[in-house]
């Protein structure tokens, strides 16, 4: 009845092969024959086998699961329903109206809305908002490569050099330019928290080095001292080259409120921001023929929520390290999406991998933090919760460390 490990390394967070984003048993006879360039052909992609609550019974992609309860689940008396269906499409809104209005749905993830028309659903009585700290952050990335240059038929190529953003002071500018606080209070409200970090939990591994600052007339000087100079339409240059970039991000409405913010703030100090929405659908695609992804950053600025599923920085920090770069060559899979590099980010990510102290590894994750965000590639604006709309019924068990259903057998409705 014992299981022992044994590691080639020193591997501090052992468990990420078990229970992280890499880690997961599959039936050989469903995949052997689909390994490498053949995975995404495999048929029980879209109708998995498993071991879970649940087994499956139906998908129309774009649309709906179904499944139904597992009669030889490991767990006696579980789960609580017979049949279960997870409804996709449609916007955040839809989805906490369907909750929290008509009732239609028991339950619906990722609310990402205004707080202030959560709290206006709430009041109606059919269901409530489920709050849960995690580490997910919402941020806006600037691009190091010029997505308006092809190399090799991939733009955005890691031989190219952004024409604005090549420039410190730019960077530092558009980080004073973002209203942190204006976007935490009238938008997210209890959802979001402003901030100048990407790693914003557990606390023993938050920077207490950064702040945050929104600063109009400062950004405007940085850019004077650095010769972006005003033009008759309001818009700075240098060098013949005008200080305007397209920003992109999916549809939702905190979202486009978000970018509005940004560029209002931009146009004060002379930079001429275009705002470009992405369907969410096809922004979070991994359609590698897609050039709206958010993985092919074919764009000047982009702004998302990246999840932290572990409450363990190790895999959530590898998306600036320089192995993970997003390219043609591995189908823009890659984690790091922002082309941002640092060879000393590099070195202090591998340390970190087999430091076996606990301070030590936490102060090397800060550090981490620290380079990534002190560069202005990477401009933090909130620290998300997992946020979640309940009927008022149902009783679900959520974790700010893992996929919202993953005590899913154990869910129940009062009667």
């Amino acid at each position: 009845m014992t299981v022992r490990l044994t590691f080639a390394k020193p591997t501090p967070y052992w468990a990420d092969a078990f229970v992280g984003n890499y880690g997961m048993i599959i039936p050989r006879h469903l995949f052997a024959d689909y390994i490498g360039g053949k995975s995404r052909e495999a048929p029980a992609n879209l109708k998995p086998v498993g071991t879970g609550s649940y087994l499956f019974v139906d998908f129309k992609p774009g649309d709906v699961v179904r499944a139904k309860r597992n009669p030889d689940y490991h767990v006696a008396n579980r789960p609580h329903f017979d049949e279960l269906e997870v409804k996709g499409g449609g916007d955040a809104v839809s989805a906490a109206r369907a909750v929290l209005q008509t009732g239609e749905y028991d339950y619906a993830w990722n609310m990402q809305v205004e707080d202030e028309l959560l709290l206006k659903l709430e009041a109606g009585g059919k269901g409530k908002v489920k709050i849960t700290p995690s580490g997910n952050v919402e941020f806006m990335m600037l691009n190091p490569t010029d997505p308006a240059v092809e190399i090799d038929g991939e733009r955005a190529s890691l031989k190219t050099r952004h024409p604005l953003f090549g420039d410190p002071a730019v960077r530092q500018a558009i980080n004073l330019l973002i209203d942190r606080a204006a976007i935490e209070k009238f938008i997210y409200g209890r959802t979001g928290t402003a901030t100048a970090n990407f790693l914003n939990n557990p606390e023993r591994f938050r920077s207490k080095n950064t702040r945050f600052e929104f600063n109009i007339d400062k950004a405007s000087r940085i850019l004077e001292a650095a010769g972006w100079k005003k033009g008759a339409d309001g818009v700075r240059a240098r060098d013949g080259k005008s200080l305007k970039f397209v920003f992109q991000t999916s549809i939702n409405a905190p979202r486009q409120k978000t970018q509005s913010i940004v560029k209002q703030a931009c146009q004060k100090a002379g930079i001429d921001v275009e705002l470009k929405s992405v369907v969410g659908s096809v922004f979070f695609s991994s359609d590698a023929a897609n050039p709206d992804t958010y993985s092919h950053f074919y764009c000047d600025a982009q702004m998302y929520n990246t999840t932290m599923p572990q409450p363990d920085p190790q895999f959530f920090m590898n998306q600036y390290v320089s192995w993970q770069v997003a390219t043609k060559d591995n189908k823009w899979q890659g984690r790091n999406v922002s082309r941002w590099q640092s060879r000393e980010y590099d070195e202090i990510y591998q340390q970190a991998e087999h430091e076996l102290d606990a301070v030590k590894r936490a102060a090397m994750y800060i550090r981490l933090n620290d380079l990534m965000v002190g560069d202005n590639y990477i401009l933090p604006v909130v620290a998300r919760s997992r946020v979640a709309a309940l009927s008022g019924k149902l009783t679900a068990h959520i974790s700010g460390w893992d996929n919202d259903l993953w005590q899913l057998a154990s869910w129940y409705r009062d009667a």
